[in-house]
């Protein structure tokens, strides 16, 4: 791990153009709006004041009901998106009057749900060059002519049958299509994969649980690698001008750490990387850069997949090339993404298992009695296993400097337990209960974050967990939805709400804004999560009493004049 690290910053911050998240396309190309991830659009039609007008545009029914989670595209008139449960469909649509163009609807595995975790969702699709490239729950990961939607190829990224589904879009790098894949609580080894984008054909691999002879095996007790989990699950970032792709890894497998290595807090050697981490990948060749941990010997499942959000920032007088990010397991991470120095690290919101960040080792302070462990329960320990953020992608604004991100107030329970590997079960070697009440009496709550002071600036607190993704606009606006099925339109700066729009089902799903033809227009796909609430008890009960399952994508403009 990197153990560079600076002193705590404590000038403010001037924000800079930076090319990766300078998103001035009129359409949204990329899951992330940009392939920095900040989901900023320099729209400015919609504003604060007249985003009260908002209407109905158009909606699409997806054709599958529970766990939509799934952010479209715009390219050009065109608007790409995928339902859950496979995806069962991929649309390309007019995108001002919602017309289909065309459907592709493949056959998936019956009986698929028992090696997807956590659900069948699917989070979208990637273009590049006329092609729609997608990932499904049966691990394949396919390119379909943009035009058509007919198959170009097809390849096998994983076998499902091992735990292992594909549920997020691809990441895009020159003629590369790179992806991981699920698996990190069925005892997967995570890997990283690169195809050519015109064939399909593999050109490298990096495995994120590193083999025997590996740099980082040696952090592994045993043969404990074989079933190590680490996967990246979620969303990728690219930096052309670096030429570097990010991913989060999972949590290590098992969550009972002493499989792993000691069944302490004084785990020496035994970090378990790459689990947990943020990796720099070379584009060209798949060889790491760099690596950054942020929960070495984990067990308390903090996955550290959450997106990896680049900027170009003032810090002390200096332009530096950052990534932020805001980790499940309380942090709020700013580092150099060249050479993956920690500048800072602070806690954002409950977080008891940590006194705060050793900035010397950059490894968080652990609260002894905080740790899981075999014959001991670690009681009323925040935040829970499903994190203080969890993969409702957050925004950076370079309008306000601040990033918005959904967070969660949520405790647990866990102790360590007895467990043997079993391909294509639960590998977890852990009891719990994870739907504990943080303080507050609120479950959830959108957060203005300063990621230069490290300070809240403001917050809107909720009365159920799963806030909806967050995208923000050069108008001085932010988008999110709920769980209760609420779309909404806040001021960026004040938190206060300024719009509203009952879609009938919860909100996870981040929206995405684009223009056609001089009209911008805000998406947003409704359909709540189904297979996370049993997790939670009572507080999952009331997750899905919010709202009935759906599956439409709602597109909102304004009043033509």
């Amino acid at each position: 791990m990197k153990k560079r690290a600076l002193s705590p910053i404590i000038a403010s911050a001037v924000v800079l153009a930076l090319a990766v998240t300078a998103h001035a396309q009129q359409g949204w190309p990329v899951y992330g709006g940009d392939p920095g991830n900040t989901r900023y659009s320099t729209l400015t039609q919609i504003n604060p004041g007249n985003v009260k007008n908002l209407r109905v545009a158009w909606v699409l029914q997806l054709g599958s009901l529970r766990s939509q989670e799934s952010t479209p595209l715009v390219i050009g008139d065109t608007l790409f998106v995928t339902s859950s449960h496979g995806p069962k469909n991929v649309f390309a649509v007019d995108a001002k009057t919602g017309v289909v163009k065309w459907r592709y609807s493949p056959e998936v595995p019956a009986g698929i749900d028992q090696y997807a975790c956590c659900d069948v969702n699917n989070r979208g699709v990637a273009y590049a060059s006329g092609r729609v490239f997608v990932g499904r729950l049966d691990g394949a990961l396919v390119a379909l002519d943009a035009a058509t939607g007919k198959e170009v190829w097809k390849t096998q990224v994983v076998d499902h049958t091992q735990g292992s589904v594909i549920t997020s879009p691809p990441t895009l790098a020159k003629n590369l299509v790179v992806t991981g894949f699920g698996g990190g609580e069925y005892g997967a080894r995570g890997y990283i994969v690169a195809y050519n984008q015109a064939d399909g054909r593999e050109v490298w691999r990096f495995y994120t649980v590193p083999g025997p002879g590996e740099p980082g095996n040696d952090s592994w007790k045993g043969d404990s690698w074989k079933y190590g989990g680490a996967v990246a699950w979620a969303i990728g970032s690219y930096d052309p001008a670096l030429n570097l792709i990010y991913y989060g890894t999972s949590n290590p497998a098992p969550w009972n750490a002493a499989v792993r290595g000691p069944d302490s807090s004084n785990y020496g050697q035994f970090t378990n990387l790459f689990s947990s981490s943020t990796v720099a990948l070379d584009a060209d060749t798949g060889k790491l850069a760099w690596f950054y941990q942020s929960t070495p010997h984990d067990a308390w499942d903090y996955d550290g997949v959450n997106e990896n959000v680049l900027a170009d920032v003032e810090i002390n007088g200096q332009k530096t090339p950052v990534l932020f990010k805001a980790d499940r397991n309380g942090f709020f991470y700013v580092l150099n993404r060249k050479t993956g120095q920690l500048i800072s690290a602070k806690l954002f919101a409950t977080a008891n298992w940590t006194s705060g960040m050793d900035m010397t080792t950059g490894r968080p302070i652990e609260v002894p009695e905080k740790r899981p462990r075999v014959n001991f329960r670690a009681k009323d320990v925040c935040p829970s296993a499903i994190g203080n953020k969890n993969w409702m992608p957050m925004s950076y604004s370079p309008q306000t400097g601040l990033v918005y991100m959904p967070t969660l107030n949520i405790c647990m329970d866990m102790n360590a337990a007895p467990v043997d590997y079993k391909r294509g079960a639960f590998y977890l070697g852990v009891e719990f209960e994870l739907g504990k009440w943080g303080p507050g009496g609120h479950l959830g709550e959108i957060i203005a974050w300063d990621p230069i002071k490290q300070q809240k600036v403001w917050g809107n607190t909720d009365d159920l967990p799963y806030l909806g993704g967050i995208t923000t606009t050069a108008s001085g606006l932010l988008f999110h939805g709920d769980i209760h099925g609420w779309f909404k339109a806040l001021d960026a700066k004040t938190g206060q709400t300024l719009w509203k729009f009952m879609t009938g089902s919860g909100i996870s799903a981040a929206p995405a804004t684009y223009t056609i033809d001089g009209k911008q227009y805000v998406a947003v796909v409704s359909g709540r999560t189904f297979a996370i609430p049993p997790f939670f008890g009572k507080m999952g009960e009331q997750m899905v009493a919010a709202s009935p399952e759906g599956g439409a994508l709602f597109v909102f403009e304004l009043p033509s004049p």
